[in-house]
């Protein structure tokens, strides 16, 4: 079968599995008890597009394949087509997102078993899928701008799907508002751009010369939109609070779909930032500030989620320094690494929670603080944690070593023409240790040394007796949880060797840089080449192999023998840093002083003035001048036929009189 006619499903499918989800769970009751069958149709819904993708993938001839849907938006001066078009970047960003999204649907199926929302959940997640698909596949801003915005409006029904817990609800909210900062600048950078060219379609303003300063802006406008959405500094805030929706929400923003959004425009338009080298410095200190402040905040936090959604700031942060050093293919490369162990870190905190819950094992089922020996209890889950663990660490042979070396090499390269780029290089290497020493203080804390939690008794029939000892105890998830558990921390062994660093062949083994995005006379992405020598190389990659292992083994170290006490370890060391690290730099409580309090402050005393006394005045004081108004006229409505009479003679007479005059 032509691949050609296939590729339309893969946008039509996920919508139509959230439309059938969302109408028969909304028209019959009946519908939303059928779990199984509401969770394999939204599961279908996004496999078979990854199947799509992968035979597209297999067949890809380095042609991209076009799908035309109709005619959008059509003046004189602008015409813009919905439709789509598969290349290599939209080609492994369709198959990150489709991939491991169908195994987070998977997964749900039993996480959320028993939800009274159980069908809307599967709604929004397949809809969360439509608008990603969008986002990547569109063949201009329009078409992106609308995928854009719908991952913004799923991920706000998705983090607040418990919206009634209310700090659930203001999660919901933040997020929403931050991402809206973002969304204008991207619709000023489309302004400009359609302003500068007449169009906005990719292959047709990415290659048009531009004025220099115009170009900066642009390129600067559609990085401020990336903050918003790929969390960085200063709107990375939302994110840690993004945790407030469902676990497996929390995999699918945090590992393969929302957060890589500004990581793949930046990309996409790679062919402008090459032109844009301090644009490109800007980008690189911000990912590196951001970096290093989420790795340090993870260092203090006991939530297992919380540190899992700074250590997503973190790597998002590494992302962004490769895009700033100009290599676009290896931050790609990096979302595709972190998508594989990060989806699996986040699923596994997943069944962990859930195994906490069961238990009634600690007043938080989500504070690392209350666990320990998980492993005896949850092997596949223990097992998958520490392979992820190591991965995020950078331990080769795993998939994030691979990704992490090519961006602190590509970094260290790029000192060669600006050395502001040595320090980002300094600070990428002080956060890859700080990575794998508060990953592995996560990992030893839930699932090594003694448990800090205790049983309950439980409340059936079989437990009433007096002397009746049976406990609840944590358990493994079942399997429909554990395999796609399994498959992501395969994919976190073997998915680094699709990037071989640049000694080994010279780059020809990196098949990801160097033959699938980068290659040919003309690539796709625009990389920025440069190359340490094959000495610094070496150098480079046995101190990241040894940053790794020492943070590693530090809090192996620490916290197998102390537990707990090694925080107080830490503590003594920094100091009143601590503190500052435990309560995340005080950003949140700053925004709020600097920015909510004031914009409240004036709402009530300005806003809220001009809205009663000249919006609702205004509106009011017409009302009352029509009232006055038809009060003195209807006193000429007398009902008498001589006064009518009157009344028409008079104006005739005025007529004539004007007339004459």
């Amino acid at each position: 079968m032509d691949i050609q006619n296939l590729l339309p499903l893969v946008v039509i499918l996920p919508f139509t599995g959230a439309a059938i989800i969302g109408l028969l769970g909304f028209l019959s009751p009946n519908f939303r008890k059928q779990e199984g069958l509401i969770g394999g149709l939204a599961v279908a819904m996004v496999a078979i597009p990854f199947v799509i993708y992968l035979i597209a993938f297999l067949n890809f001839d380095g042609k991209p394949l076009i799908f035309d849907l109709f005619s959008w938006m059509e003046t004189p001066d602008l015409k813009i087509r919905f439709s789509y078009e598969l290349d290599e970047l939209s080609l492994i960003m369709g198959m990150i997102v489709t991939g491991v999204g169908s195994l987070i649907h998977l997964y749900s199926i039993s996480y959320m078993h028993g939800d009274k929302g159980y069908y809307k959940y599967f709604l929004y997640l397949n809809l969360f899928i439509f608008a990603m698909t969008n986002l990547v596949l569109g063949d201009n801003l329009v078409v992106l701008f609308l995928g854009w915005e719908g991952v913004g409006a799923c991920s706000y029904f998705l983090i607040g799907f418990w919206f009634k817990d209310m700090e659930k609800a203001k999660a919901a909210q933040k997020a929403f508002v931050a991402n809206r900062i973002g969304d204008f600048a991207l619709l000023t950078a489309m302004f400009l751009i359609y302003s500068t060219t007449g169009t906005l379609t990719f292959r047709e303003f990415l290659y048009i010369g531009y004025d220099p300063v115009t170009l900066k802006w642009i390129c600067l406008l559609v990085f401020i939109a990336a903050t918003g959405k790929s969390a960085q500094i200063p709107l990375y805030v939302w994110l840690p609070d993004a945790m407030a929706g469902p676990t497996p929400v929390s995999a699918l923003i945090h590992a393969a779909t929302m957060v890589t959004s500004g990581i793949y425009l930046i990309a996409r338009m790679s062919w402008m930032y090459y032109n844009a080298h301090e644009v490109l410095a800007f980008i690189a200190i911000i990912g590196a500030l951001t970096a290093v402040s989420a790795a340090m905040t993870a260092i203090a936090q006991n939530d297992i989620k919380k540190v899992l959604a700074y250590s997503t700031v973190s790597q998002l942060g590494f992302m962004f320094m490769a895009l700033g050093a100009g290599a676009f293919t290896t931050a790609i490369f990096h979302v595709m690494t972190h998508a594989f162990f990060k989806a699996c870190l986040f699923l596994g905190s997943g069944s962990v929670i859930h195994a906490m819950e069961h238990a009634h094992a600690a007043p938080d089922p989500q504070d690392i603080r209350f666990m320990g020996n998980l492993k005896k209890y949850m092997p596949h889950t223990s097992k998958t944690f520490f392979i992820s663990t190591l991965a995020i660490a950078g331990i080769p042979p795993l998939a994030g070593f691979f990704s992490k070396d090519e961006i602190l090499g590509k970094t260290f390269a790029a000192g060669h023409e600006n050395t502001i780029y040595y320090l980002v290089w300094f600070i990428g290497i002080c956060t890859a240790f700080m990575t794998a020493f508060y990953m592995t203080r996560l990992y030893v804390l839930t699932f090594e040394g003694k448990e800090r939690f205790q049983y309950q008794r439980t409340h059936d029939e079989h437990a009433h007796h007096e002397h009746d000892d049976h406990h609840h105890e944590p358990h493994e998830s079942p399997a429909i949880i554990t395999i796609p558990l399994w498959i992501l921390a395969i994919l976190a062994i073997v998915g680094g060797f699709l990037g071989l660093p640049e000694i080994i062949g010279h780059g020809h083994y990196n098949w990801i840089s160097h033959h699938w995005l980068g290659g040919g006379g003309s690539p796709l992405v625009k990389n920025i080449t440069l190359h340490a020598s094959f000495f610094t190389e070496i150098i480079l990659i046995v101190l990241s192999i040894a940053i790794g292992v020492i943070g590693v083994s530090l809090a192996w170290k620490l916290y197998t023998t102390q537990g707990l006490q090694g925080d107080e370890v830490v503590k003594s060391k920094l100091g009143g840093f601590y503190k500052v690290l435990q309560n995340k730099f005080y950003v949140d409580e700053f925004y709020n002083a600097v920015i909510v309090r004031p914009f409240v402050f004036l709402s009530d005393r300005f806003v809220m003035f001009l809205d009663k006394e000249i919006v609702d005045g205004a509106v009011n004081g017409a009302a009352d001048l029509t009232d006055i108004t038809g009060g003195i006229i209807k006193k000429l409505q007398t009902g008498l036929i001589q006064n009518y009479v009157l009344i028409m003679v008079c104006g005739v007479i005025a007529v004539i009189a004007y007339l004459m005059l």
